[in-house]
């Protein structure tokens, strides 16, 4: 549960300041900054190192593309 709440306090802040780059270049970097974090704190609690490593790199993709898009 510890980490489930980590995780929604790192999106929320991540939506926030995704949405406040003055560029897409800043939004994009935001979002894969905000998204991997969130992604390595779930996939440590779910599978340890390995499944930080690869909830990471998720997290840092889903959040660029999002962060583009806004």
């Amino acid at each position: 549960m510890k980490h489930l709440i980590t995780f929604a306090a790192v999106v929320s802040l991540g939506l926030g300041l995704a949405g406040c780059g003055n560029t897409q270049g800043q939004r994009t970097a935001t979002g894969a900054l905000i998204g991997g974090t969130g992604g390595a704190v779930v996939g440590n609690a779910v599978g340890g190192t390995g499944g930080a490593i690869v909830g990471g790199v998720a997290g840092g993709t889903a959040g660029a593309v999002v962060g583009n898009r806004m």
